[in-house]
């Protein structure tokens, strides 16, 4: 499977934000990653339902909402009605993480479960075969433009071999800090859906930046 791209919309221009989604339904992207943060699970406030809602009536691609906030069960229902298909929860934020997951995927959207720098990839053991993708977190959640953790590689590699094992389905995603220089290498050590913000948005041409990163061949041999 070719791999996909996610915009990340924290990085777009919340003054011009149908002109931004606008841009990705043309693009190469396949999907829209959407941060949800509440102020509490992570030390940033981004934007809520009304704004999902938005999105998704101007949207053309999969709206992929990653979840940065305590207590998610709360929204799920909600966060499904205003447009999301893809529902990434926190490992760390979740008291009954299989529950979770299973509630998640009765509202009809695939589950995912995101992972902070310092949470060791075996907590997926017990719940890895109930879930559609794995987020591995690259940066300190919660802003973007941070620098990319290169411990993120051998993670990558520890969770796509677990997902051999027992979940050969499973997507890996990386999120924070992906850009042109470290997207080959972390395609070659498993990952198949990347994110990418600043690298997107603070281009001169988003649309060219997006083509840059899905044209990249985990087969092409780096100089």
């Amino acid at each position: 499977m070719k791999h996909l791209i996610a915009p990340s919309i924290l990085s777009a221009d919340f003054a011009n934000l149908q002109h931004d989604v606008q841009m990705i339904n043309s693009s190469q992207a396949d999907w829209f990653h959407i941060d949800i943060m509440d102020g509490v699970f992570v030390p940033n406030i981004s934007f809520g339902f009304p704004v999902l809602t938005a999105i998704a009536k101007y949207a053309k691609k999969p709206l992929d909402v990653h979840l940065m906030i305590v207590d998610p069960d709360r929204y799920l229902e909600q966060f499904k009605k205003a447009g999301a298909d893809i529902i990434t929860v926190h490992y760390e934020a979740c008291t009954h993480l299989h529950r979770t997951v299973h509630a998640i995927k009765d509202l009809g959207c695939k589950a995912g479960i995101a992972l902070n720098p310092h949470t060791p990839v075996n907590v997926l053991e017990n719940v890895i075969e109930d879930i559609d993708l794995v987020l591995i977190m690259s940066v300190n959640p919660g802003f973007g433009g941070q620098k990319f953790i290169e411990q993120t590689y051998q993670k990558v590699r520890q969770v796509r071999q677990l997902a051999t094992q027992k979940n050969a389905n499973l997507l890996i995603q990386v999120d924070g800090g992906v850009s042109g220089q470290n997207a080959l290498p972390l395609l070659k050590a498993g990952a198949d859906v990347l994110v990418a913000g600043n690298f997107v948005f603070a281009s001169a041409n988003p649309i060219q930046a997006i083509a840059k990163l899905k044209s990249i061949s985990p087969a092409v041999i780096q100089v």
